[in-house]
């Protein structure tokens, strides 16, 4: 036990130092480790592109990927597998907090950037779904091994509150709608590795916000990917908040969250259209509520200067009234009876996670503010059709990431 537990922890160090080398250098894979023919997911198929090989290769998160199988190659024990892949995810998830915070150099891309993340994340489950191992590997084993992967590298079970500061919990999304601009960033990602374990001073005392991304796909929402990352710690924090890009130019506060799928399609282009299913297990409410509201502060967030963008507090939803058959937009919120066809965030992945939140919330009984931001629409300049960046890009990467920290701070202030 003692030998394996030393090959364990050298394989795990082995990936670590060998996935911070310089980008461009590579071990080729050894024969057989490798199917090339296994099928990917589409969101993996766009990978190879022009536009994510550039954001990879001038982030340097190229080495990720071409680290990463010719590690596994060397994995002969499912346990071991296990380990690896944890650590791997993991790592690639700190690696990116600290570029984004300044603390690993960044290539020439701006440490703003939450692309490098979301691609090389990609390189990883596409090595895992290849990948031909010396041991067998059942399809279920595999797509727990990749569960791993996902859970680890969007930092969804590394949330710690070690120091005595009130406690902040936070999520942002993917990159998503790349089939139109594949060169596509997501302002809440960016926020979410921007502020991922740091400190804010506000009027109540100082607090630490933690952070976990989620993919852009309907699946592992219904399968609780939500719930398992927040149902932890909704008990143990102070305020919580999903944040997800929203409309141009604005944040809104979204008052109310609704219950409905509308069935735009997510990364993989896959729809869903229907009522947000819960997860077996999950404590919820029953019936399940129509509109969940939001219990942030938003009046005092609307009233507070925080940045270049406004802030506006959206009351809207469009429902379909008791006792009547066609949607209409209420522009003050639901009305009593009715059946909810697009919260205030729309009807999409970003509002389907603010009502499992806020859902989750009262199941619980907790008095906690929660609810959901949304950021601007992430802009590049106006004559920009082509380049993966440029000033004015880094810098709404930038303000919309700091708006978000006082935005907190201005919510985290007015806890009593």
């Amino acid at each position: 036990m003692r030998q394996l537990t030393r090959g364990l922890v050298a394989l795990v160090l082995g990936l670590s130092s060998v996935a911070l080398l310089p980008a461009g250098v590579a071990t080729a894979a050894p024969p057989g480790c490798a199917d090339p023919t296994a099928p990917l997911t589409v969101e993996e198929r766009r990978l190879p592109g022009p536009v994510p090989t550039e954001i990879l290769a001038r982030s340097g998160f190229d080495r990720f990927a071409a680290a990463f199988t010719p590690a596994l190659c060397a994995v002969r024990d499912p346990m071991v597998a296990q380990i690896a892949v944890a650590a791997q995810g993991r790592l690639l998830w700190e690696t990116a907090v600290a570029r984004a915070q300044g603390r690993v150099p960044a290539g020439s891309l701006p440490v703003t950037d939450d692309r490098p993340l979301y691609w090389a994340r990609l390189g990883l489950t596409t090595a895992l779904r290849q990948w031909t191992p010396a041991f067998e590997l059942s399809d279920a084993r595999r797509a727990e091994l990749i569960g791993v992967l996902e859970t680890a590298s969007r930092g969804q079970d590394s949330v710690r509150y070690p120091g005595r500061e009130k406690r902040v919990l936070i999520s942002g999304f993917d990159p998503f709608q790349l089939d139109q601009d594949i060169r596509r960033s997501n302002p809440s990602g960016v926020s979410a590795l921007a502020l991922d374990g740091t400190v804010v001073d506000t009027p109540a005392g100082r607090a630490r916000i933690e952070a976990a991304v989620f993919p852009v796909l309907w699946d592992p929402f219904a399968a609780g990917t939500v719930e398992r990352t927040f149902l932890p710690w909704l008990g143990r924090v102070d305020l919580a908040t999903t944040i997800s890009q929203g409309r141009p130019e604005r944040f809104d506060v979204e008052r109310y969250n609704g219950r409905w799928r509308g069935g735009y399609p997510d990364n993989d282009n896959v729809s869903r259209t229907g009522v947000a299913p819960i997860p077996a297990g999950v404590p919820t409410v029953t019936p399940a509520p129509e509109f969940v509201p939001t219990t942030l502060p938003h009046q005092r967030i609307v009233d507070t200067p925080t940045g270049r963008f406004p802030v506006f507090d959206n009351t809207s939803v469009v429902e379909i009234p008791a006792g009547q058959t066609e949607p209409v937009t209420s522009p003050g919120g639901p009305t009593p009876g009715s059946v909810a066809r697009a919260g205030g965030g729309g009807d999409y992945l970003s509002n389907e996670i603010a009502y499992r939140v806020t859902l989750l919330r009262d199941a619980l009984g907790l008095d906690l503010p929660a609810g959901h931001l949304h950021t601007p629409v992430l802009q590049f300049a106006p004559d920009n059709r082509t380049e993966v960046t440029d000033p004015v890009f880094a810098a709404n990467q930038r303000d919309i990431a700091d708006q978000v920290r006082a935005v907190l701070a201005v919510a985290v202030g007015s806890l009593r």
